[in-house]
């Protein structure tokens, strides 16, 4: 969704960003699909859902959206690494029983480069762009609805739709930001990934991080006006309560602490920007925890007679084991790829860079 944006708003210092955006995008759709599989208790049912689909179902809806964007992301990716395989396919010629020149000839063999093709690529990357944008707000709002649409306290709200997107641009900025820093270390690519980058990016976060504070403010402030019983209960757990420590935590550190040091300067630069991305993403992994988990352990009607247990939750050891193992897997993609393809667009770059020299062809 951030890609799309720049590359629609021809924002020009986007190059260096876009295909570790669209990695690690693909990378989070895959195993985000697959993570709904593993909690669905029983995954050997998975067809059940494309052959006895019901649309009046919220859980279809995910289904749809979620394909749909997997589709669309494999091609945002797909697209604007076309003009560099005939690069990568030269440089294994002298072996050509290698996989990876197999792979590069595979995929993209029948790019010559001609006029009509880059009218064709570029327009497609266009309508992708633009169709991306609608699909991302679709799978977060979606999402957000199967919450929204039960009556349980913290859940029952109009405003779940775009505090969910809201949520979903700043997450999505940080990890940009993390994985910016990382391979800018790890290949030395200070000459690409500039301080400049860092620099707008971090601009980008604030905007992001003061857009997802209003809509938590928002979240908590009606249904403490209003008060009511279960939604009190609620309220308290995560305000002064058992959750209290992790939910101002989650509220300073995720989402404060990164708008006051990146509103200066020497804040943005690389290193601060890498901690700052680091506070944001876990900060919203730990909300997303804080969004599940105290609404479920404020129930409509008392408990009585209950062993403690009952009242309280600590993940198990299985639970533990598939959120990291997701994590790795969705690391595991974004490896494989930056070992196979140039994490930075060969061709785009060398365009840009024309253009600055060169300014009036």
């Amino acid at each position: 969704m951030i890609t799309a944006i720049f590359r629609l708003t021809n924002v020009q210092w986007r190059t260096p960003l876009t295909r570790i955006s669209e990695i690690i995008a693909v990378a989070a759709i895959i195993f985000a699909a697959i993570g709904i599989i593993i909690d669905m208790g029983r995954p050997d049912r998975l067809w059940h859902l494309f052959v006895y689909s019901r649309l009046q179902s919220p859980i279809i809806w995910d289904v749809i959206v979620i394909t749909t964007y997997l589709v669309l992301s494999v091609l945002f990716l797909y697209f604007p690494l076309l003009p560099d395989l005939p690069m990568l396919i030269k440089s294994k010629e002298a072996n050509p029983k290698d996989f990876t020149g197999k792979l590069y000839r595979f995929l993209g063999s029948f790019w010559r480069g001609k006029d009509d093709q880059r009218k064709y690529s570029e327009t497609a990357i266009r309508i992708i762009s633009v169709m991306i944008i609608p699909v991302a707000l679709s799978i977060h709002t979606v999402t957000s609805w199967l919450f929204a649409t039960t009556y349980r306290p913290g859940w029952d709200s109009t405003n779940f739709g775009a505090y969910f997107v809201s949520g979903a641009f700043l997450v999505g900025a940080g990890g940009v930001v993390i994985a910016m820093y990382v391979f800018r270390r790890a290949y030395h690519l200070e000459e690409y990934i500039t301080d400049k980058h860092f620099d707008n990016m971090g601009k980008v976060l604030v905007m992001l991080a003061l857009l997802y504070l209003y809509f938590n403010l928002n979240e908590y402030l009606v249904p403490a006006f209003k008060m009511k019983k279960a939604e009190e209960h609620h309220l308290k757990s995560l305000f002064t309560g058992e959750y209290a420590m992790l939910f101002w935590s989650v509220i300073v550190l995720g989402m404060i602490v990164p708008v006051i040091v990146l509103m200066f300067k020497k804040g943005r630069r690389p290193l601060p920007m890498f901690i700052m991305g680091i506070l944001v993403v876990v900060g919203a992994w730990y909300k997303r925890f804080l969004i599940v988990t105290p609404t479920l352990l404020s129930p409509f009607l008392p408990m009585y007679d209950v062993p403690e247990s009952y009242t309280n939750y600590h993940p198990t050891l299985a639970e533990w084991a598939i959120t990291f193992s997701t994590l790795s897997g969705a690391l595991l993609v974004i490896t494989f790829f930056v070992r196979y393809f140039p994490i930075i667009p060969i061709h785009e770059t060398i365009e840009e860079k024309e253009a600055i020299l060169n300014p009036k062809s």
